[in-house]
């Protein structure tokens, strides 16, 4: 059965129909999207505003990028994501969310305004669920096949629908039994994160399958690697791809699309809510 609440801090949305617009904000001067155009603060604040003008239900914000790179220890990523929390909760009315693998990090962002904990690791910090609990805050449960900065070029599964589906039940059913409520567990299939064009293009197409797990479901398909791979398109080529992954991302029942562009995936995620609500209604 599918998720229809998803609460968020002191908020809670109905997402029966209604897809939320996460927008994305990199304080990394290595971004695969942006390369840095956020990196200073100024520049990330700008940003936040016109993703809040532009309709963003909530803000991700993330210090270390999830591909290898160079080394970004504890202490920098924590004097990357933190002020940045802290400036965007004082200037806007909105969730925040902090897209980090690190308890430590993910701790004191709550205490900054942050209310969701985006984890790509599936939990890999054993203390990630505990900081979560005692804030209240939201969690995304990801897969990924090695873990986040880790080269995987070639992933092999027997099959990649049944081995994200159990990885994420699995990763469910910890931060239940941990103390989190279902209405604040968010599920993501972790597209390109150790997964070939294919594999990626098959667990968008199994969405369907993941959203009847029973927690809302996130879609990070935004700009992404198998876009251009299955395309042949540049980073900066896929806006349209990227908003067909919405629109058939919402259909079968995605319900959080982290997004780089907020403004046409709002009008996406509103056009699909209609159609859904008008089959009912007639």
């Amino acid at each position: 059965m599918r998720a229809t609440t998803l609460s968020l801090g002191p908020r809670t949305f109905d997402i029966t129909y209604r897809a939320l617009v996460m927008g994305i904000l990199n304080r990394t001067p290595d971004s695969f999207y942006d390369k840095g155009a956020t990196f200073a603060l100024d520049d990330l604040v700008r940003r936040a505003g016109l993703l809040v003008d532009q309709g963003a239900d909530l803000l991700d914000v993330g210090g270390v990028k999830a591909g290898p790179g160079p080394e970004v220890g504890e202490a920098e990523e924590l004097d990357r994501v933190i002020p940045a929390i802290e400036a965007l909760a004082a200037r806007f009315d909105i969730a925040l969310s902090v897209d980090t693998w690190r308890a430590s990090v993910a701790r004191q962002a709550y205490r900054a305004g942050a209310v969701v904990g985006n984890d790509i690791s599936g939990f890999a910090d054993p203390d990630y669920l505990p900081a979560a609990i005692e804030a209240g805050a939201t969690v995304v449960a990801t897969h990924i096949r090695l873990g986040p900065r880790i080269p995987d070029p070639e992933p092999v599964y027997d099959d990649v629908v049944d081995a994200v589906a159990t990885n994420l039940s699995l990763l469910a059913e910890r931060a239940l039994a941990a103390g989190i409520t279902a209405d604040r567990i968010v599920l993501d299939a972790g597209l390109d994160l150790g997964k070939t064009a294919r594999q990626s293009l098959t667990l968008l197409r199994a969405s369907g399958r993941l959203a009847d797990l029973g927690h809302p479901l996130l879609l990070s398909a935004s700009n992404k690697t198998f876009l251009g791979v299955v395309l042949g398109l540049e980073i900066g080529q896929r806006r349209e791809a990227s908003l067909a992954t919405s629109a058939l991302g919402a259909m079968l029942g995605c319900r959080i699309m982290r997004v780089h562009e907020v403004g046409a995936h709002r009008q996406v995620c509103d056009v699909m809510a209609a159609i859904d609500g008008a089959q009912v209604s007639t």
